[in-house]
């Protein structure tokens, strides 16, 4: 069926919506493609529909073409399966918690995990059902604090979310396998850039993890790469660490007054005259600055961590995040903050400004036995025999030549610190370069996590059973329909790729006569009738300035002005990307136009 303007559902408009941060959100919504119904959730409109529908055959296809199968899970679920895996509380303030009116505990879905083993646990138990991969396209709720740009961070969302159930590792390595191949060629097909990079598992747990992240500047997440092949989050890259350091003939360190000098810089510009280096001037390396953090555990309490790290180096958080799981009590999504005035007030032997491990076992502040009981990590360039210059734990005093592993101990060695263009790579394929993502897909080997916590056994060959290890693979439809318009547009509009475009072809017809009109009418039926999705602006009452503003505003790939070429015999066909157009005889206008939509397809 023609999609005529003159009826759609659809009204674009000349001005940004106030709200609209990136141009994604602003062109979606001016365009007529979706409506904000609340911070982070929108109402889809026909035009965006049918880009959505378009994004989801093309991954049904792929996940056919892989074996997978389509099921389809409720979004409201009951507590006791997140229960039974800990992610009840796990998620912290991260999901949509409610009560029925049987006082019985629900959440909307923020993933499927424990609904998709579960199911499996009740249908199969033998090894002859596997492997077996299912998924689903489906709408997933997180109360994210601070929804922005759009459809790219929201509060609702739709994802396809598959999982690979298998016997054996093998198994499940040759299941992310396929299932890597088909994000490849799914990414490929909407013409949407990815870099494949190593990630963290973060809160859905398991070994080996891949982010498939869209290169945009305004992207959320930061990668980098080197020449060399390396590509890595930067929450996954990991740190060349130096060789320890002969550290026998070390002198002893010493305790120098050091007034005003609470800051990096002020330190290091002091210590050029207080204690003056022997072969060079001091540089913010030579320091260990010591940083104070407040993480807040899923279960609401607050506990302060101290880090060390060069003093050159910024801690970055978002890495921390990702790393400190390992050293805490509990499991889960954490916050994370700079230690606030009152956080410090909290810990009496911290001098603000001058905090440092100490220097010996009886005396040492931070890690391992320290009197505050604070844990202290450290950066991995802190490795045994580094010399440091840091605080004192004394009011405008610091210590010169603190041995790492002789004057002071940790507690755990952590990836914290901001990762740099010209840093080498772990895998010694170069220096890198830092880039920023939007992430389109995350694929896990999740293992046996779920399948424990659940109990999903099956029967092996010799009878015994064994847990299934699983593998779990998602893709951000919605997402994904925002990141091709940001990459897909110009100062008049979107540019939709022939693959996703709401229409192949939007023919307008321009002036008030009735033969424009019934030429227009005439041509889009032909064009319909040879396989096309026609988009027909056949409003009686509109400008053409209006309706081509309109056109390009939508973005359809080919558009095609009936006006008054007409009386010469020939109509313009333009191509939206490249801004070209040609005057096209009447009678071979639907050859032309054929050719461009099934030549670009």
């Amino acid at each position: 069926m023609v999609l005529r303007l003159s009826t759609l559902f659809l009204r674009t408009l000349r001005e940004d919506p106030a709200d609209a941060e990136v141009a994604s959100h602003r062109l979606l919504v001016r365009a007529g493609y979706i409506r904000r119904a609340a911070p982070g959730i929108y109402t889809w409109l026909p035009l965006g529909l049918a880009v959505l529908h378009k994004v989801e055959q093309i991954i049904r296809e792929e996940m056919a073409s892989i074996g997978a199968q389509e099921v389809h899970f409720p979004a409201l679920l009951p507590k006791e399966p997140y229960e039974a895996t800990n992610r009840w509380t796990e998620y912290g303030e991260g999901i949509f918690r409610l009560k029925d009116r049987k006082d019985a505990d629900y959440l909307l879905a923020p993933t499927h995990e424990e609904m998709f083993t579960l199911l499996v646990k009740d249908l199969y138990s033998s090894y002859k059902d596997l492997p077996l991969s299912l998924y689903q396209i489906q709408n997933k709720y997180r109360d994210e604090a601070r929804p922005r740009a759009g459809l790219l961070r929201g509060r609702e969302f739709i994802m396809k979310d598959s999982y690979s159930f298998d016997v054996d590792d093998a198994g499940l390595d040759a299941s992310y396998a396929a299932h890597r191949e088909a994000y490849l060629r799914i990414f490929a097909r909407l013409g949407l850039e990815v870099v494949p990079v190593k990630a963290t598992a973060g809160a859905m747990g398991g070994s080996k993890s891949e982010e498939f992240l869209h290169p945009t500047e305004i992207g959320e997440d930061t990668f980098v790469r080197s020449a060399g092949g390396y590509a890595a989050n930067v929450e996954a890259v990991t740190t060349v660490v130096p060789a320890a350091v002969d550290y026998s003939d070390a002198p002893a360190a010493q305790v120098l007054d050091t007034p005003d000098t609470p800051t990096i810089d002020t330190l290091v510009e002091a210590s050029q005259t207080i204690f003056p280096h022997p072969e060079r001037r001091w540089t913010g390396a030579d320091t260990l600055k010591n940083v104070v953090l407040a993480v807040k555990l899923p279960t609401g309490e607050k506990q302060l961590v101290v880090i060390g790290v060069p003093g050159d180096r910024a801690v970055d958080l978002k890495r921390v995040e990702a790393n400190i799981g390992a050293f805490l009590p509990v499991a889960g999504e954490i916050g994370l903050e700079a230690a606030s005035e009152e956080d410090l007030k909290s810990q009496p032997l911290i001098v603000k400004g001058y905090l440092g491990p100490g220097l010996d076992t009886e005396d040492a502040l931070l890690g391992l036995e320290g009197k505050s009981g604070l844990l202290y990590l450290v950066d991995p360039r802190v490795v045994p025999g580094t010399r440091w210059i840091t605080g004192a734990n004394q009011p405008g005093k610091h210590v010169y030549g603190l041995v790492a592993g002789r004057d002071f101990g940790w507690d755990g060695v952590i990836e914290c610190t901001e990762v740099r263009e010209g840093d080498e790579a772990p895998d010694g394929s170069g220096p890198l370069e830092t880039a920023r993502g939007i992430e389109m897909g995350h694929i896990f080997q999740l293992g046996r996590k779920y399948a424990e916590a659940l109990e999903l056994k099956v029967l092996d060959a010799n009878g015994k059973q064994v847990t299934v290890t699983m593998g779990s693979y998602g893709i951000g439809v919605t997402r994904a329909v925002a990141a091709i318009a940001e990459s897909n547009h110009d100062e008049r509009g979107l540019i939709w790729p022939r693959a996703v475009a709401p229409a192949d072809v939007h023919v307008v017809a321009v002036g008030r006569g009735e033969e424009i009109f019934a030429e227009a009418e005439r041509l889009a039926a032909e064009l319909e009738s040879r396989g096309l999705n026609v988009m027909l602006d056949d409003r009686p009452k509109v400008s053409p300035g209006v309706k081509f503003g309109d056109a390009e505003l939508i973005g359809v790939p080919t558009i095609v002005a009936v006006g008054k070429g007409l009386a010469n015999g020939t109509l313009e066909v333009k191509d939206r990307r490249s801004g070209s157009a040609e005057d096209v005889p009447v009678g071979d206008v639907a050859d032309y136009v054929v050719r461009a939509v099934r030549g670009d397809a």
